[in-house]
């Protein structure tokens, strides 16, 4: 259902079963996939593509040109996937030419009230980005990430899978998978919690700990660390996401 009031571009593509709620705006070339709820006062600019069953509430801006002072009205992309939830006032920017053009989002993601995705992020899937989490330009999250509220993250910086941040916490450097971060920014073990709700087993989780002490407690370099990580991934496949995190860091790991 489309409310008297919205305002829907004639060149966008809205799928069945969309709901569009008062006063919304949906810009030109945007494409809405089947059964996504857009609530009152929501804008959505154009190029933006979005896929199925996503929920997005009021007061949201989704695909607004970025704040980057380089940008000059080039036609540049935001692709949203499936099944994600965009609380109150979130607002999400297209990409920019300086990157790929195009900022994603993944599957299964909560984006709770007043957090902001950057142009040119790349997020993965399963997130959740707490009230008034803050991703700058160029950030790349890997799946089932955890920010906590008021977080930041600084341009470039990767964040891996399964990390946590907690609340506050200014992450400068790049955050390898599985590691807990601090409101003081420093790391302070594995997300062993979350690790069991996704199903690992205490042999997977006990290796990941031992993996940890590779790179923060035997005063290995990153350097250093990198062929010991390789040499337990053969025995337990997930470690490799952790070789092969610090492998492609430019920042630097957060230590």
């Amino acid at each position: 259902m489309i409310h008297a009031t919205a305002i829907v571009d004639s060149s966008a593509v809205i799928g069945a079963g969309v709901s569009i709620g008062p006063y919304s705006v949906i810009g030109p070339h945007v494409e809405i996939g089947n059964n996504c709820q857009i609530h009152s006062h929501v804008v959505i600019k154009r190029s933006t593509k979005i896929g199925m069953n996503n929920h997005i509430f009021q007061f949201s801006s989704i695909g607004e040109d970025c704040q980057d002072k380089k940008y000059a009205g080039e036609d540049t992309f935001l692709e949203i996937g499936d099944n994600n939830i965009f609380r109150e006032s979130v607002t999400v920017h297209r990409g920019t030419v300086q990157d790929d053009g195009i900022t994603r989002i993944g599957h299964d993601n909560l984006f709770m009230a007043y957090a902001h995705v950057a142009h040119d992020c790349q997020i993965g899937n399963g997130g959740v980005f707490a009230n008034a989490c803050t991703l700058a330009g160029h950030v790349k999250v890997g799946d089932g990430v955890i920010l906590g509220g008021l977080s930041a993250v600084h341009q470039f910086c990767q964040i891996g899978a399964f990390c946590f941040a907690g609340g506050g916490s200014i992450i400068v450097k790049d955050l390898p998978p599985y590691v807990m971060l601090g409101h003081d920014a420093k790391p302070h073990g594995i997300n062993a919690e979350g690790l069991k709700r996704r199903g690992k087993d205490k042999h997977v989780i006990m290796a990941v700990k031992r993996a940890y002490k590779v790179i923060y407690r035997n005063d290995n370099t990153t350097a250093q660390a990198i062929p010991l990580l390789d040499e337990m991934a053969r025995e337990v496949t997930e470690i490799q996401l952790l070789a092969d995190f610090l492998r492609s860091s430019d920042r630097g790991i957060v230590r």
